[in-house]
């Protein structure tokens, strides 16, 4: 949705913006080029990997593009430290990419068999199979019914407990057959993994804590007039933020720039059959 991220983040020439989930640079690059010659930009991402891809392609930028490996999470503490403490717009794409689902090391997808890890950045944390290892059928089932808003919650995580008793899970295939044996035949459009797997990514990569800290800190680095994009994925994530930009105009501090959600058009989806779920917010920092 680079388009519309332009549209409402409306970045300006000489002045300074953040993407806080810089990915493989896409929308760091339109900004960038928006804000020629003298605009600055802050990219940052937990995946050290794509910041590296991403330090490539944004080379010809030389000293305007400035890139970090880091949680938004802790957006107002990074920006800061690099010299981007009143920033005129930041961005939030909360999807990840097709880079990290097509990795089967990266254990993001049940399609492709890999080791079960799904974590943004491999230097910290635990890993899904970590998580499967030590966890309560209890506990997995309000994450999955939670999380991955997966009807089936219950049934999946005693099949799954059931099964870790016997042998430990190794790879994102046993976890996915393992789904699949814990359902009924699959009827609907989608894969019967899809919502369990989703529900693990986001609690082993705290995605909604992190969400919610990255909102409040993109409020400590915007100024008077600043931009906030989000696009989400996922009505957990949509929740998060409508609820934020909702409560800031209530409290004077925000205006919504977008009544409903902005989709992205069929062209788009068309072209990025992934894109298809995206869903973009944007609000003015009125205080």
């Amino acid at each position: 949705m680079t388009r519309q991220v332009i549209e409402y983040l409306l970045p300006t020439r000489g002045r300074d913006y953040v993407d806080a989930t810089v990915g493989s640079g896409g929308h760091a690059e339109a900004i960038l080029r928006a804000t020629n010659p003298d605009g600055r930009l802050l990219g940052i991402d937990a995946d050290s990997t794509a910041i590296s891809r991403t330090f490539e392609r944004l080379a010809e930028f030389g000293g305007r593009a400035t890139l970090e490996t880091a949680s938004f999470a802790d957006i107002a503490d990074v920006a800061r430290s690099r010299g981007f403490g009143h920033a005129s717009g930041l961005l939030m794409d909360l999807g990840f990419s097709s880079n990290q689902v097509d990795d089967p090391g990266r254990g993001f997808s049940f399609r492709i068999d890999g080791p079960l890890d799904m974590r943004y950045d491999q230097r910290s944390g635990r890993s899904a199979r970590d998580v499967l290892e030590r966890i309560t059928e209890r506990d997995l089932a309000d994450i999955i019914h939670e999380l991955g808003e997966e009807r089936r919650a219950r049934r999946i995580a005693r099949h799954i407990v059931r099964r870790r008793d016997r042998t430990r899970f190794e790879s994102t295939a046993d976890l996915a057959q393992t789904i699949v044996e814990s359902t009924r035949p699959n009827r609907g459009r989608i894969h019967p993994a899809t919502r369990t797997f989703q529900a693990l990514r986001i609690y082993v990569n705290r995605e909604l804590e992190n969400l919610q800290a990255g909102l409040e800190g993109a409020m400590e680095i915007l100024g008077g007039g600043g931009r906030l994009v989000v696009i989400s994925f996922h009505s957990l994530e949509d929740r998060i933020v409508k609820n934020f930009i909702r409560d800031g105009d209530r409290r004077g501090i925000l205006r919504s720039l977008t009544r409903k959600p902005l989709r992205p058009d069929a062209e788009e989806q068309r072209a990025n059959p992934r894109s298809r779920s995206a869903r973009l917010r944007a609000a003015e920092i009125t205080a």
